[in-house]
């Protein structure tokens, strides 16, 4: 499901994300603990992408996976930059530094998704002009599986004991349900503003829990 495109992006990030958080680590003595960063990372990240690649397949569309970048900056219209920044990559590792005291606190929305209907599927299913679009309800209901999942499992990994696997599902959930730029939370929020605010009001008070209780 995922192609070969999207294998470097996806595993840039995770890198990143892993060594951000294990800044704070003793790397050579606590490398035990950075290997279970990665793999809490990665099934954290992984979980998100296949739960809506699968909703976007159920609604006859694809995704594709890419960094967060940004294009402009500031309000005037020629404020731009040359290139698209990627933000996405840099945010983790600058959030890391200003926030060091919080072990694994760091921002993790940086991966994004571009969609397009699968034409011809849709065509032979529903009538040629059927999925031919893909509209912001879609966009965001593929968008709100990812918190979902997101959501589901760290209340798994709390019940069974992965305190840090449940935190970092929290923390993904919570810096991506934020209505900025492409992120997932500014698709749900364009697309249902109701399903933003409940899924919004859910993952507040995971994050109250994880903070205070986790």
């Amino acid at each position: 499901m995922i192609n070969r495109k999207e294998i470097f992006p996806i595993a840039l990030i995770i890198i990143i994300m892993t060594l951000s958080i294990g800044l704070s680590l003793n790397i050579l003595e606590e490398w035990q603990s950075l290997a279970g960063i990665l793999l809490a990372v990665s099934i954290v990240i992984l979980l998100n992408i296949f739960t809506k690649k699968i909703i976007a397949y159920l609604l006859d569309s694809e995704i594709e996976m890419k960094i967060w970048e940004i294009e402009k900056f500031g309000l005037k219209p020629s404020a731009h930059f040359k290139k698209p920044f990627p933000v996405g990559a840099f945010l983790p590792v600058i959030s890391k530094i200003i926030l060091f005291p919080f072990k694994t606190f760091v921002w993790m929305a940086s991966l994004v998704f571009e969609v397009r209907p699968r034409i011809y599927k849709g065509a032979k299913r529903h009538g040629l002009y059927a999925f031919s679009n893909i509209t912001e309800y879609h966009l965001g209901i593929i968008a709100a599986s990812g918190i979902i999942i997101n959501i589901v499992a760290a209340v798994i990994g709390y019940f069974l004991g992965f305190q840090l696997f449940s935190r970092l599902n929290v923390y993904y959930a919570f810096f991506n349900m934020l209505p900025l730029s492409e992120l997932d939370g500014n698709k749900i929020f364009f697309g249902n503003r109701i399903l933003w605010s409940f899924l919004a009001s859910i993952v507040l008070i995971g994050m109250l829990f994880a903070i205070f209780i986790i």
